[in-house]
């Protein structure tokens, strides 16, 4: 039998087990919201989801669909608990970052209810490594309140289009200025650094942009500290929705499809810095 499809001992109950071939598709996953050190897990029928919250301005959800997993059992309607997401990741890469081809690091991970730890039982090459890791009380978390019927603005995008903006723009600059319209630009990212301002278009027929849904003109000013995080998520991501609601809040859902080609999500909720009336523009 399978390390990862191996039973818990007799007589123990679970509230949360799950299991992986691969420990990196979790581990890979986590890195690109690791932008603090405390993590929030909410364990449902439907999956996991990691939440990182920096300053009640930015939040990050990384989503790992039951599917993903060999095996994945929730005695409750949902569990939830916060752990260090530094201790987390540094014991999913036990064995190290790099596997040699052909080989991975076999997961089980156990969660007995309020107040136990985390255990997580790691396998590689016939070695298992056990990590109990403490959990604590869960903070209450922001609600975006990001339901579809709020949305403003919506456009998707092939994330190398992201990607280039990024390497292009001046990260000097304190903010990235956003603009979607119904009219050109359309598309608009700009940036005020020590070179002068800077502006890159995306025409709503590009070739990067995968769909277009703008029903206003909105200009909205994020600060690049508050963006930079979900970088890690860009790196790993092909396709990448923006959508901002009235108020301006802006949601960066990543699609990320690892090894296997399965599809896992990542998602950034951003306040906005200052809203820019056309007065300024």
């Amino acid at each position: 039998m399978p390390f990862s499809a191996q039973p818990p001992a007799s007589g123990e109950r679970y509230a949360l087990s799950a299991s992986l071939d691969n420990a990196r598709h979790l581990s890979s996953l986590l890195r690109a919201v690791h932008f603090q050190d405390h993590a929030t897990c909410l364990a449902t029928a439907s999956g996991l989801r990691v939440t990182v919250e920096d300053a009640k301005c930015i939040q990050a959800n990384a989503f790992i669909q039951a599917e993903i997993f060999q095996e994945f059992s929730v005695q409750e309607e949902s569990v939830m608990f916060r752990i260090s997401l530094s201790v987390l990741l540094d014991c999913l890469t036990i064995f190290g970052t790099s596997s040699l081809p052909g080989t991975s690091t076999a997961l089980r991970m156990c969660y007995r209810g309020y107040g136990y730890p985390l255990m997580l039982f790691l396998e590689e090459g016939g070695v298992v490594t056990v990590c109990k890791i403490n959990t604590q009380e869960p903070d209450e978390l922001l609600d975006f309140d990001f339901c579809s019927t709020k949305v403003v603005n919506k456009i998707i995008l092939q994330s190398e289009g992201l990607r280039e903006a990024f390497a292009e723009l001046d990260m000097t600059s304190e903010v990235l200025q956003i603009t979607m319209s119904p009219d050109k630009p359309y598309f608009r990212l700009s940036t005020f650094g020590n070179a002068g301002s800077a502006h890159l278009d995306y025409p709503r027929d590009s070739d990067l942009m995968e769909a277009f849904h703008c029903n206003q003109t909105q200009t909205n000013r994020y600060k690049i500290s508050l963006l930079k995080p979900s970088t890690k998520a860009l790196a790993l991501s092909c396709k990448v929705s923006i959508r901002t609601d009235a108020q301006g809040f802006l949601s960066l859902q990543y699609m990320i499809r690892n090894e296997d080609g399965q599809i896992c999500f990542v998602e950034y909720y951003c306040c906005p810095d200052e809203n820019i009336s056309e007065a300024e523009l």
